[in-house]
């Protein structure tokens, strides 16, 4: 399943998050723990925020992930489709709305 991650950081918090981002090694950046796999991620760098799509069976494992960051900011989950996926469940809808 993928998740998109929609990250939030308060104006008292911005220093503490960029000063922290930008030390990160690469390797550090791209450990999203076990279980889940990073698809890609974009900042927002001046306005404090950050989003990213990830794919994991298991939601415990991406609240983790995004529990690191929760003392310098908001995240929220939500589960998305590719394309594909959304063609699937939208077919599943249209045809039970002409039943």
């Amino acid at each position: 399943m993928k998740f998109l991650v929609s990250y939030s950081y308060s104006t008292d918090k911005y220093l503490s998050v960029v000063k922290t981002w930008s030390s990160m090694s690469p390797q550090e950046r791209a450990d999203v723990g076990e279980g889940v796999r990073m698809i890609g991620r974009w900042h927002d760098v001046v306005g404090g925020k950050a989003y990213g799509v990830f794919e994991s069976d298991d939601l415990g494992a991406v609240s983790r992930f995004c529990g690191r960051w929760n003392s310098l900011g908001n995240c929220v989950i939500t589960p998305v489709l590719d394309d594909e996926e959304a063609a699937v469940a939208a077919g599943h809808i249209a045809t039970y709305h002409n039943t």
